[in-house]
C-alpha cells in the first residue's frame, strides 16, 4: 500500500528534482496532484520547474559537496535526476548510504549520464545490435577510428551532452577537425571524449516509451507505450508523433531491446530488481531490423506528444510509477507535436500568435516559461490530435508556426 502524505506537513512525501526544465515542470505539475511537496533545483534561477514547485533551489548539480549538502538538507524521500550533468558517483554515495532513494536507480543515472556507460552496456555486456562505434580522446584518434573502418559517413557525438549540443555528421575528411572542434565546444562539462558510430540506413527512428511499476503483487512489471516516431535534426528534435507505424517482428524486437536495457538499469546497487520510472528508449529502425541507439531514465523530449495522445502522459506515467501507483499507457488518440523555436537571442522575451495557433482544430500549446531565449532554444511546443497522424503532423506544424517569439 503506497501512503502519501499532505505537502507542506510533518507526513510530507518529498521529492526532489535535479533539473527543473520543461520536461521536469511536467514532472512536478503530476506529482503535485498526486499530494506530493515538490523540490525543483537547477543551476539557473526561475527554470520553468522551479516556477511551479513548493520549493526552488540553485546549485550546480555537478559539484559533489553541493549536492550532498542539499540533499542532506532537505531529506526528500526521493530524487528524480531530470539532466545529465549531475555528480551521479556522490548520488551513488547517498543511496548506498541510505539517505536517499534515486530514480531509477543511483546506477542508472551514472551509466546513462554519458554515452560511453550506456553504449558499452548495450553493446558489449548485453550484446543487443548498435552501430560501430569508437570512443576518442583526441582528433587524431578520431581520425585513426574513422580509417581503421567506421567510415564515411558517420556520426560524433561527445560523451555528455543533450539535444543534439555537440553532434554532427562527417561525409569525408575535410568534415573531421569541424566536427571534433564542435563536439568539444557542445559536451555537457567541457573539452573531453567523444564517441564516433557508424551510419546506419534507416528507415527511420523511433522512441519507445518503458514504464517499470509495480503490479497489484507488488512485483515490478514493465509496460510499453505506442511508438513514438520523430525527426531530428543536427540530434535535436524537432517533431514527433504517435503511434508510429512498425512491422510485428520490429514492434517486437524494439520492445525486446527496450526491456533488456530497462531490466538491467532497473538494478540497484545490491543487485535487486528496484527501479521504478519512465524510459525512454531511443532505436533505429530499417524493416524488421531494430538497433539500439540511446536511452534516458527518465522522460524523453520527443514523449511530449504524449501530453495529446495518451491517456496518461509519459509525465504522470513516470510520477505515477516512482510513487508505486499503477499505471495505464493506454493511447487515447493519435497526435503529433512539433517545436517552438526562440528565434531571438533576448531575455524576458513575448510571444505573439498564440491565439492563431490555437484556432488550429484540435490544438494545444505549451510555452515552457524559460527566462532566456536564444535562436535554436526550445521554448515551446504545438500539439495537435487527429485520427489520421499525417493530418496531426502538419496541424503541429502549422500551430507551432504561427507563434511567434519577439523580444520584449
Amino acid at each position: 500500500m503506497t501512503t502519501i502524505g499532505t505537502p507542506l506537513s510533518p507526513a510530507a512525501t518529498k521529492v526532489m528534482l535535479l533539473g527543473s526544465g520543461e520536461l521536469g515542470k511536467e514532472v512536478l505539475i503530476a506529482l503535485q496532484r498526486l499530494g506530493v511537496e515538490t523540490i525543483a533545483v537547477d543551476r539557473y534561477e526561475h527554470a520553468p520547474g522551479q516556477q511551479v514547485a513548493h520549493h526552488a533551489r540553485t546549485i550546480t548539480m555537478s559539484d559533489p559537496a553541493q549536492l550532498k549538502a542539499l540533499i542532506e538538507a532537505e531529506r526528500p524521500h526521493l530524487v528524480v535526476p531530470e539532466i545529465e550533468a549531475i555528480a551521479t558517483p556522490m548520488l551513488q554515495e547517498l543511496e548506498a548510504a541510505g539517505v536517499v532513494r534515486v530514480i531509477p536507480t543511483a546506477r542508472a543515472a551514472r551509466l546513462t549520464m554519458d554515452r560511453e556507460g550506456i553504449r558499452r552496456l548495450a553493446a558489449e555486456t548485453l550484446g543487443l545490435p548498435t552501430s560501430p562505434y569508437k570512443f576518442c580522446d583526441s582528433l587524431d584518434a578520431l581520425q585513426a577510428a574513422i580509417d581503421a573502418g567506421i567510415g564515411y559517413p558517420c556520426i560524433v557525438k561527445p560523451v555528455m551532452s543533450s539535444s543534439g549540443k555537440g553532434q554532427s555528421k562527417i561525409d569525408g575528411p575535410a568534415d573531421v577537425k569541424k566536427a571534433w572542434d564542435y563536439a568539444m565546444s557542445g559536451g555537457r562539462v567541457g573539452p573531453g571524449r567523444i564517441i564516433v558510430e557508424g551510419f546506419i540506413d534507416f528507415d527511420y527512428e523511433i522512441t519507445q516509451l518503458t514504464v517499470r511499476a509495480l503490479g497489484a503483487d507488488g512485483q515490478i512489471q514493465t509496460h510499453f507505450c505506442d511508438p513514438i516516431g520523430h525527426v531530428q535534426v543536427s540530434g535535436d528534435y524537432v517533431e514527433s508523433w504517435q503511434p508510429h507505424p512498425m512491422t510485428v517482428t520490429a514492434l517486437a524486437e524494439s520492445r525486446r531491446i527496450a526491456q533488456a536495457v530497462t531490466d538491467n538499469l532497473g538494478m540497484g546497487h545490491d543487485g535487486q530488481p528496484s527501479g521504478l520510472g519512465l524510459f525512454g528508449v531511443e532505436l533505429f529502425v530499417k524493416g524488421d531490423q531494430v538497433w539500439f541507439s540511446e536511452v534516458s531514465p527518465r522522460p524523453h523530449d520527443t514523449g511530449m506528444v504524449t501530453m495529446i495522445t495518451q491517456w496518461q502522459n509519459e509525465f504522470e506515467l513516470h510520477a505515477r510509477a516512482i510513487l508505486g501507483l499503477p499505471v495505464d499507457t493506454a493511447l487515447k488518440s493519435p497526435g503529433a507535436s512539433a517545436v517552438i523555436y526562440g528565434g531571438v537571442e533576448a531575455k524576458g522575451i513575448v510571444f505573439d500568435g498564440v491565439d492563431e495557433a490555437l484556432r488550429v482544430p484540435n490544438s494545444e500549446i505549451r510555452l515552457f516559461g524559460k527566462p532566456e531565449s536564444f535562436t535554436k532554444r526550445r521554448m515551446g511546443v504545438a500539439l495537435v490530435h487527429d485520427a489520421d497522424v499525417d493530418v496531426a503532423r502538419t496541424q503541429a506544424k502549422l500551430a507551432a508556426s504561427k507563434v511567434r517569439p519577439r523580444k520584449a
